[in-house]
């Protein structure tokens, strides 16, 4: 019945047992829960899990691969992963943080003058001057550690490297954020020049590893995202990042504006509906033959075995959906999909308890509930 989705797929040089991967995400949760979580989503059957922003440098936020207590977690994460019969790639992530502009704003945070909904735009605003402002030298080096923060993935096991399009790489594309007057600013070419970099970083240094690109699209009329390219843009920057060594993609829209927009309640004006984001793999398609791994509130599998079918994306992408239900791939491949428990997009325990600093839970969590 489910036919496609249990298929195995080579999705960019990875051979995965079925069509389901767990995308991004940023659970805010400690310690044994994280593990758990983590070894709770690999046991429920999705081919692979993409570990979300993974430092390429030591000062990052998160664990760092360069220390060795980041690196420990890292290896005991994939471990945990692997025992389950399930792939994990790491999302190697840049921020596009102002520090120093951060800090100016902590006062009012530890007040609660400024509410975690007010503080986003406010730390938005400090993007644009950061990335024009940034210095060659320090663009060097972190373009150098992506290539060093790859190789430190792999031998924590990782079996996949995604370079996180948005933050930094999306900025730098975005002609919203990105001012400059030099070779990585201006024209296009010029604006996506860090992403390939970055690309070609990873690419030197492990020759043979796979390469997944996380895509970011903003839109017009009406606008939504401020990081990453236009659709127009998409001729120029897809045969760039194939060229540079990137073996498949991970499809979105673009960040830095309301976090109901790119993780969108099912109340959206815009992105309410299943597979919302699925018309920027349909741009992308045009130009590339590689994988597309699609995303944007998939919880139906008849609508996912559809667009999987029709071979209009690769792979599946959720997050809610298995945070909701782990065991998804499992009862939907096993002709079950009757006992799965749907995620209904509220955003209430997931968006709600990160926001909340809770940690990402879900409406059908029984202590949560209770």
């Amino acid at each position: 019945m489910y036919d496609t989705i249990a298929s195995p797929i080579n999705y960019g040089g990875i051979h995965l047992k079925n069509r389901m991967i767990f995308a991004p995400t940023t659970l805010g949760l400690k310690g044994d829960e994280y593990f758990k979580k983590i070894q709770q989503i690999a046991s429920g059957g999705c081919a692979m899990i993409i570990i979300g922003d993974v430092p390429v440098t030591k000062h990052g936020f998160g664990p760092s691969l360069f220390s060795k207590k980041g690196f420990d977690y890292y290896k005991n994460l994939t471990d945990i992963i692997h025992k389950e019969g399930c792939f994990v790639c790491a999302q190697l992530h840049q921020s596009d943080s102002n520090v120093k502009a951060m800090l100016k704003y902590v006062p009012g945070v530890l007040t609660k003058k400024i509410s975690q909904e007010q503080l986003r735009p406010l730390l938005n605003q400090e993007v644009s001057p950061y990335i024009s402002n940034l210095s060659i030298k320090k663009i060097h080096s972190i373009l150098s550690s992506f290539g060093t923060a790859a190789v430190l993935a792999k031998k924590a096991g990782f079996d996949m490297v995604q370079i996180h399009g948005d933050r930094m790489c999306g900025s730098f594309a975005s002609s919203i954020f990105n001012h400059r007057t030099d070779e990585y600013g201006g024209c296009l070419e010029n604006r996506i020049r860090f992403s390939v970099e970055a690309v070609r970083s990873v690419r030197a240094a492990l020759p043979d590893i796979p390469i997944d690109f996380k895509l970011v699209v903003r839109q017009e009329d009406p606008h939504y995202g401020n990081a990453g390219v236009l659709p127009d843009e998409l001729s120029v920057f897809v045969p760039q990042l194939e060229k540079a060594g990137v073996t498949s993609f991970h499809v979105t829209l673009a960040n830095h504006s309301s976090l109901t927009d790119t993780i969108p309640p099912a109340s959206h004006p815009v992105f309410g509906s299943e597979g919302c984001f699925l018309q920027y793999c349909d741009m992308v398609r045009q130009y590339t033959k590689l994988p597309i791994c699609g995303v944007g509130g998939l919880t139906s599998p008849d609508f996912i075995e559809q667009q999987l079918a029709s071979g209009r994306i690769s792979c599946a992408a959720m997050s809610r959906q298995l945070i909701a239900d782990s065991a998804w791939p499992n009862k939907v491949i096993q002709n079950h999909p009757e006992q799965v428990k749907r995620c209904v997009r509220c955003n209430k325990k997931c968006l709600g308890g990160m926001m909340q600093h809770q940690g990402v839970h879900c409406i059908y969590d029984r202590k949560i509930t209770q």
